[in-house]
């Protein structure tokens, strides 16, 4: 087998260019940063989830929230956002110590952003990189001097700067080789285009990449006629390589990424090949319409490529995918359901066995069952959750100092279910905590 749809950085860093918009978020809403704070959008989350629906590369959240209380919410905000976006995040304001970056990271930011014209940002940045990594912190700064006087810093301890104006971009990239993305409040495609052209730079963000309307696919096709590169995927054979079927279309398997489950089988013409690569959607050709379709165009559940591989044959399409809700018609997260032969057996996946349990104390949470425990910690409240989680701590430190390794898993057992009515009570999810633990 072999791979043959490629993640761009895999290759030359600056290779393929972005387009990030971006959220000011201010007392819970979305507002025009630019324009003395005009509220642009009243549902933050339903923005951002617009945002990657229609082809972003990526987004940037910034928090201008004025009071503690403001900050938290934007906490909360910056989570959920997490939940329904399928691209990176990079979030940032008002970041004044360690534990402010923490936040930002364990609300799902991909990276925390220190605003470089604060002081304490300056004296925090290599405190969080050697805390987080510096693969976790981005820079944002105002000013080429700020650049210039802390060059040495950046590199050191960050991974991306966000510019939040416009500046001299040949000499910006005389002074760093960090990724930059651009902010911009110009509306002039000409100059958007003239930025991302600039090889130092990953993107560009700001009011032109950030209106509601902007169709993303239709200004790559016209950034790629400029011969700047903009998908992050690339197809490393022609279509015309594939063995066809007889009816001329390719099957295509679909998989679960996470969980390896096999969801659907589908079929691609050309055109829907190309179009799955170029958005970065599982799109189809439907032999009962004679047309192309993308998955979830109409339900809402789409599926986003994480790789695609052929067989040994080049006749079969394997696609490993993000699935949004259910993957089939009828409601069931996999088209493969009904038996045939053979006999039911137990689910050993270690991600499904933790994702069914949690999934039944996140439904007895939402619907709760008389003489269940689960509902019983819940009606207790965060107290007892928490005292029971210590409990079976120590209990596993007991059965560790004895001999039966029995007893550790029994009392290991114990704590994980414990811990995952902490988690549903604090709305944590067990993505969140794989993505921390890949991330780290």
């Amino acid at each position: 087998m072999g791979i043959f749809v490629h993640i761009s950085s895999g290759r030359t860093q600056m290779s393929y260019k972005r387009l990030t918009p971006c959220i000011f978020i201010d007392k819970g809403k979305a507002v025009r940063w630019f324009d003395d704070k005009e509220v642009i959008a009243d549902n933050v989350i339903s923005l951002a989830k617009h945002y990657g629906d229609m082809g972003a590369d990526e987004l940037i959240v910034f928090d201008l929230s004025d009071s503690d209380e403001e900050h938290e919410q934007a906490f909360d905000l910056i989570k959920r956002i997490n939940r329904v976006i399928s691209i990176p995040m990079i979030a940032g304001g008002n970041i004044s110590r360690q534990e402010d970056v923490k936040k930002f990271l364990y609300a799902g930011a991909r990276r925390a952003m220190l605003n470089f014209s604060k002081p304490e940002s300056i004296d925090l940045i290599e405190e969080v990189s050697k805390r987080f990594g510096k693969e976790r912190i981005a820079v944002s700064l105002n000013d080429f001097d700020a650049l210039f006087k802390q060059q040495h810093l950046i590199e050191e301890c960050g991974s991306e700067i966000i510019f939040m104006h416009r500046l001299d971009l040949n000499s910006v990239m005389n002074v760093t080789q960090v990724p930059c993305v651009v902010v911009t409040d110009t509306m002039e495609q000409d100059e958007i285009l003239k930025i991302l052209k600039n090889e130092g730079i990953k993107g560009v963000s700001g009011l032109f990449i950030s209106q509601k309307d902007i169709d993303y696919h239709a200004f790559k096709d016209i950034c790629l006629a400029e011969g700047i590169h903009m998908t992050s995927f690339e197809s490393m054979v022609d279509f015309s390589e594939f063995k066809l079927n007889s009816d001329g279309l390719l099957p295509v398997i679909v998989q679960d990424y996470k969980t390896n489950e096999v969801l659907m089988l589908a079929y691609m013409d050309e055109e829907a090949f190309d179009h799955t690569v170029k958005s970065g959607k599982m799109t189809y050709y439907s032999r009962s319409r004679k047309e192309q379709w993308v998955k979830g165009a109409t339900s809402g559940h789409f599926q986003y490529v994480k790789t695609l591989t052929m067989d040994c044959d080049n006749d079969t399409l394997l696609a490993k995918v993000e699935q949004i809700g259910a993957a089939c018609h009828t409601g069931s997260h996999s088209c493969f359901f009904q038996p045939v032969v053979g006999s039911e057996y137990d689910v050993k996946n270690p991600l499904q066995v933790f994702e069914s349990v949690y999934a039944t104390i996140a439904d007895r949470k939402q619907n709760p069952k008389e003489g269940s425990y689960t509902n019983y910690l819940f009606d207790k409240g965060i107290d007892k959750i928490l005292k029971k989680v210590g409990e079976e701590a120590a209990e596993i430190i007991i059965a560790a100092k004895n001999s039966n390794p029995e007893e550790v898993k029994y009392e290991m057992s114990d704590f994980l279910y414990h811990a995952m009515v902490l988690m549903v009570e604090k709305g944590i999810t067990w993505e969140d905590i794989t993505n921390e633990l890949a991330d780290r």
